[in-house]
Order: C-alpha cells, then sequence, then structure tokens
C-alpha cells in the first residue's frame, strides 16, 4: 500500500525502483505515459536519489508538468501530467489505459506461410526510387498528431492515401518501370516498426541521451538532421516481440489498387532493427542477449515478407544501410546515429557474419528473385563530408554470401568508390545502380545519367542492370534530402537515359 497522497489522483502508476534516468527509467516513463491522454497523470515511484533532480529537467525539456513530489524515508513519488493540468478534463476519472500485447514467442519460424502470388515483372534497365519521397507539409503534421494521439487511425490513413497518391501520379508522370509508395506513412525508413509491433514502442531521441556512452557526439549527431530530436522517434522494446498487425502490407495493397506496374516495398533488415532496438537497459527485461531479441526480429519479418508477397508485391527490399557504419567507423564498440543505429557494435568480421545469417534466415525459401537488399553510406544530412566514405571491398564477401536477387547500391557518388569492385557479384544476381546522388539540388543531366549506366552494362551486362538514385529522397520523414519537384526531375532523366541504354 502507498502512504504517500497525491492532491489528485494518478491515472496510473509503477513502481521504478532503484533505475536512474540514465539506466531506463525515462524509457519506463515514456511506456506508460504514452498512452495517457493529455492532461493524465502518471504517478512514478522511486528509491533513486539522482531522480529528484533529473525528473524535473526531463519535465521541463519535454513539456510535461511535474505536478507534485512526496518522499517518505528513501521513498519518492513524482506526479507528473502529459501536458499540463489546464488540457486535464473537468470531471476526468482514472484513464484506462490499455495494456501492452503480450505474445507467446515461437522460437520456431512458423512454416504455415502464405505462398507468393504472380506479380508484374520487373524487366532488365526497370527504373524506380529506393523508396522514400519528400511528405507534403500536412503529411508530417499529421505523423506527428497520429504519435502523439491527436489524430485517429482512420483520419491519419485518409490523410496518408492522399499523400500517396501524389507519390504515385509524381513517379507515373517521370516514367518509373517500377513504384513506391514513398513511405509516406512513416516517420522514418526504419523506427516506424517500433510503432507496430507488439511489446516496441517510440520514443523520443531526447529521453535515450542519458543512455549513450559520449552525450556531447550524439548531440553533435542530432544536430546534423537540422530538426529537433525530440521530433525524431526511436523503438524501444519493453517485452516479447509480436506481429499482431502488418507492418507494410496495408502500403501495398492500397498501391495496388492505384496503378498495374510493378510495386516494390521496403523494409529495415534484420540485422538493422536487431542494432536499432537492443538497448541494454530495457530490452535485457525481455531478451537475454541481442541474438535472441534477433530470432523474433527474424520470425515477424519473415511473416511480413510472406504477406507481401502474397499480396503481390514485384520486389521486397530489406535496408541494410548500417553495414557500411560496421566496416567504416573502426572495430571499436561505440553508439552512432548513423541510419537510426545506436546500439552497441562487435569487431567487424562478427557483425558481419550475423548480418548474413540473419537476413538469409528471413529470406530462406522464398522467390530469390523477388527479394533485394538495399546498402548505402547513410543519408540524414546534404553534407557529404560527414558521411560515410569507402568502396564495396570490406563488404563484398557478405554480399556475395545474402541470398537475395538483387542488390540496391549506392554507385553515384564519389564515396562509394569504383563501379568495376562488384565485378566478382554472383552472375545470377541484378544489381540497382546509383545513377543520382538524392542530396545534390542539381538535377543531373541525361547524357551523365546514360554513362553511368553505360559503365554498369561494360560490368553486369544490360540484362542484370537496375536503375535507382544512391538512396531514397527522404529517408527521415521531418529531414528530406531534396524537395519533391527535384525528386521528380531526376527521376525523369533517369527514364530518359534508361531508354537510351535500351536503345543501345
Amino acid at each position: 500500500m502507498n502512504p504517500l497522497k497525491h492532491p489528485h489522483l494518478p491515472d496510473t502508476s509503477f513502481d521504478g525502483g532503484d533505475m536512474d534516468c540514465g539506466n531506463g527509467l525515462l524509457l519506463m516513463i515514456r511506456r506508460n505515459i504514452d498512452p495517457l491522454p493529455r492532461g493524465g497523470l502518471l504517478e512514478i515511484l522511486s528509491t533513486e536519489t539522482s531522480v529528484r533532480e533529473d525528473l524535473p529537467a526531463w519535465c521541463r525539456m519535454t513539456g510535461n508538468a511535474l505536478v507534485s513530489f512526496l518522499e517518505e524515508g528513501k521513498r519518492m513519488s513524482f506526479l507528473v501530467c502529459k501536458g499540463t493540468l489546464q488540457e486535464r478534463a473537468p470531471a476526468a476519472t482514472a484513464a484506462t489505459v490499455v495494456a501492452p500485447v503480450q505474445v507467446i514467442r515461437e522460437i520456431i519460424i512458423p512454416k504455415d506461410l502464405p505462398k507468393p502470388i504472380p506479380a508484374p515483372a520487373v524487366e532488365p534497365l526497370s527504373v524506380m526510387g529506393i523508396g522514400s519521397w519528400p511528405r507534403p507539409g500536412w503529411m508530417l503534421r499529421a505523423i506527428h498528431d497520429h504519435m502523439e494521439g491527436r489524430l485517429a487511425d482512420a483520419e491519419f490513413e485518409a490523410t496518408a492515401d492522399d499523400a500517396v497518391r501524389l507519390v504515385i501520379d509524381s513517379q507515373l508522370r517521370a516514367g518509373v518501370h517500377v513504384v513506391t509508395d514513398g513511405e509516406q506513412r512513416r516517420d522514418s525508413y526504419a523506427s516506424f516498426v517500433g510503432g507496430i509491433l507488439d511489446n516496441c514502442q517510440l520514443i523520443p531521441l531526447t529521453d535515450l541521451l542519458p543512455l549513450v556512452d559520449d552525450p556531447e557526439e550524439f548531440e553533435r549527431e542530432l544536430r546534423a538532421l537540422d530538426i529537433p530530436a525530440s521530433d525524431v522517434r526511436h523503438p524501444a522494446v519493453f517485452g516479447p516481440l509480436g506481429r499482431s498487425r502488418p507492418i507494410a502490407a496495408g502500403e501495398l495493397a492500397f498501391v495496388r489498387s492505384l496503378t498495374d506496374k510493378p510495386v516494390k516495398i521496403a523494409l529495415p533488415g534484420p540485422y538493422l532493427l536487431t542494432r536499432t532496438m537492443w538497448m541494454e537497459c530495457i530490452s535485457d527485461r525481455a531478451y537475454a542477449t541481442r541474438e535472441h531479441m534477433a530470432t523474433d526480429i527474424v520470425r515477424v519479418l519473415r511473416e511480413e515478407l510472406a504477406d507481401l508477397l502474397a499480396g503481390g508485391a514485384s520486389i521486397v527490399q530489406f535496408d541494410e544501410p548500417v553495414l557500411t557504419e560496421v566496416v567504416f567507423t573502426g572495430a571499436k564498440t561505440q553508439r552512432s546515429f548513423m541510419c537510426g543505429a545506436l546500439s552497441e557494435k562487435g569487431d567487424a568480421a562478427t557483425e558481419l557474419a550475423f548480418a548474413r545469417d540473419l537476413l538469409n534466415a528471413v529470406v530462406d525459401g522464398f522467390p530469390i528473385e523477388r527479394v533485394a537488399m538495399h546498402v548505402c553510406r547513410g543519408n540524414w544530412t546534404t553534407d557529404e563530408s560527414i558521411c560515410l566514405s569507402g568502396d564495396y571491398t570490406p563488404l563484398l564477401e557478405t554480399l556475395c554470401a545474402i541470398n537475395v536477387g538483387t542488390y540496391f547500391l549506392e554507385l553515384c557518388t564519389p564515396r562509394a568508390g569504383e563501379i568495376a569492385l562488384l565485378g566478382k557479384l554472383p552472375q545470377d544476381r541484378r544489381v540497382g545502380i546509383g545513377v543520382v546522388n538524392q542530396k545534390l539540388d542539381l538535377v543531373e543531366p541525361v547524357e551523365e545519367i546514360y554513362r553511368r549506366i553505360q559503365a554498369a552494362i561494360q560490368v553486369f551486362g544490360a540484362e542484370r542492370v537496375l536503375i535507382n538514385p544512391d538512396c531514397g529522397f527522404a529517408t527521415f520523414a521531418d529531414n528530406p534530402v531534396t524537395s519533391a519537384r527535384v525528386a521528380e526531375a531526376k527521376l525523369l532523366n533517369m527514364v530518359r537515359a534508361a531508354e537510351m541504354a535500351r536503345r543501345g
């Protein structure tokens, strides 16, 4: 029984014990406060003395109100309001907080998955985007309002449908051969999964500052985003991961209702998700190790892949840009915001083998020609000087050992090295060639793009070449690296260059 009495009755309460703000307490606060309505009250119990100073600072930083504080011996109780007390309904009673869905984790990957159906073929020299597209201002507001609980699911989906229609129209005007939905429903290319999977939740990056080894360096990386860190969210795992609803199958169904062209759907790869979601201070309450958690990530991605191929996706692309972070930032264990991957890593050889085995486990048994992977060197800033640099030599052995039918690769920027190095890729695989740099405002001339396509044809042969930008046009929703106008113009010139290449 709790003898500490606040002037207002809390809507929900939890006991943080001796956790401090740098060891998981902020994540538990976020877990409990996010489901509350504006004006909802959360009681936080604690025996850790540092929380007395750290919690009020967190409240000020996040715009929540510390309503009252009580202390009895070593036991402290904080009453925090989500937003301000003025937002609380006058006759509010205790809110009903829906408990997170609890799932029974199946270590054995289910085998009774839906079977792929035929899909429109992707012809050689087809032009397509990597995935993301700049969101209109009204779509960005809808994303944030939806995450904060200010916009209902139905309204959000209707708004997103309108945004996707605009994206498809732009791609069709440019003449692309394969379309994507521009990832309009996602806050970023990877973290959005945290708002969908069971026992996972999106939390603001500001909540993670106490958890990183070098907060000053982390803050410098955040400033490179050119947007407030409080607007960027990161997934946190609070229990066994499950997939009680689809990740992207709804995106596919809507795009297929708009066009008969082949559709590509991008998903974060299993290694990226493992690096993104594993945080020792909280994830180890559900999993003994990150490898243990990766088993469930593989399972949910296999389930999603099966649904996408059964829904008629021509290509399902797994994004694994963080592989370059593994080989180009040294073997030292460190945290990095590169591509949204914050967890620590081991030596490069171990990490690459782990990544290879995870992706091969996801795609095992599915049609190889309909699964792909994308690799780049980061797409969070237009400043080429601070992005990762290095050719594909240290990744080549791993790429050859991953069982996907297509590699979509960054190759236009000088940071990616020479295309000739990739001549050792398996002869039965296709290669999507980055022929425009999405970070540049200028639209590359058709002749320049044509020369890059011809160079790829000399290495791989025309039948193995697909054509794409180096990366997405808006990997992070709030920080697009170009405008929709420039993106469409780049695609148009890519299509014109591809036509020249097809004519020989």
